[in-house]
């Protein structure tokens, strides 16, 4: 059972842990302000920064600046085009998972009949 698999079609930006956790943060809102991506996620300022100036770069993530009050203030929001992103990852994440499955399945099937 020596079936060729293909393989795994991830979107490498996207496949960092901290760029997913901050991507699926951000797919449940339609904005979110920076201290909350930052507590929501549990990363350092820094690391957000960076995470987000790497998928603004990609167009996956839309940068506002402003002030509330006279407070400057930065906002994160996903673009259409990062939240395509998102979900063709989950989906080969999901159609990985269901090979495994699949595959686990037939080896014990295999086993049984042995």
């Amino acid at each position: 059972m020596s079936a060729e698999r293909p393989v795994p079609a991830f979107d490498e930006l996207i496949h960092q842990p901290t760029r997913l956790t901050v991507v699926a943060f951000l797919s449940g809102c339609a904005e979110a302000e920076f201290r909350a991506v930052r507590e929501g996620c549990g990363v350092s300022d820094s690391a957000l920064s960076k995470v987000a100036a790497t998928l603004e770069a990609a167009s996956y993530v839309r940068i506002r600046r402003g002030y509330v009050g006279k407070r400057p203030r930065t906002w994160l929001r996903l673009t259409p085009e990062g939240r395509r992103a998102l979900a063709a990852h989950l989906a080969e994440l999901q159609r990985i998972a269901a090979d495994a499955t699949a595959l686990g399945a037939a080896l014990e099937k295999d086993a049984a009949q042995a």
